[in-house]
């Protein structure tokens, strides 16, 4: 490691409390976005599943994530993306 203390997110700052509220945030988010009926528990999963999956994907192009909002819409598009890829798979389709 380079000596940096890592929160849940893997960023510094970011607690695991702050990773649940930034993922329940971003799980609404994406639920309003793709026009979703999850509950909390699923909202706060999917949020933080897609913070993994924004902040990996944030790693790749070289944009730098860091701080409350950063962390909030790269999880939501990482969530965005985590519902889209389940809906795929399932065979769901949305009505918009």
């Amino acid at each position: 490691m380079d000596g940096h203390v890592y929160g849940a997110l893997g960023q510094p700052g970011v607690g695991f409390l702050m990773a649940i509220v930034i993922g329940a945030l971003a799980g609404w988010l994406a639920e309003k976005f793709t026009s979703s009926n999850m509950g909390l528990l699923a909202n706060i999963v999917m949020g933080i599943i897609g913070g993994l999956v924004g902040n990996f994907l944030a790693a790749q192009f070289h944009i730098p994530i860091f701080g409350f909002w950063r962390n909030l819409i790269s999880a939501t598009v990482g969530a965005i993306i985590v519902i889209t890829v389940f809906r795929a798979v399932r065979g769901q389709r949305s009505t918009y």
